[in-house]
């Protein structure tokens, strides 16, 4: 088992991750840009899957593997959101902490 291995288990959790803090935030903020990455974060999860598929499986092929984990995870990152975050640290970012949105403002 090559080293590459623990890269492509890295890059597939993070793909998966960032996808469910991006759900986590349109559920709490019902934003659209939120939404559609939460949406396509499943295909991209699935994308990020089966190229740690190919990495662990196929040896021959881990660098076809592990671009494919790559491109999952630029495309994840450069879709088009709104901008949330005014004054927070770090940690609240990296969890995707948000106010949450009253559904009923009176």
């Amino acid at each position: 088992m090559s080293y590459l291995v623990y890269v492509a288990i890295f890059g597939t959790v993070s793909v998966i991750f960032l996808w469910l803090r991006d759900a986590r935030i349109f559920l709490r903020t019902g934003l659209p840009g939120y939404r559609k990455a939460a949406y396509w974060g499943v295909a991209y999860g699935a994308l990020a899957s089966l190229g740690f598929q190919v990495t662990w499986f196929m040896p021959d092929y881990e660098i076809l593997g592990l671009g494919l984990i790559l491109g999952a995870l630029y495309l994840q990152v450069n879709r088009k959101k709104e901008k949330i975050w005014s004054g927070e640290g770090t940690p609240e970012r990296f969890l995707g902490s948000v106010q949450r949105k009253r559904a009923n403002k009176r």
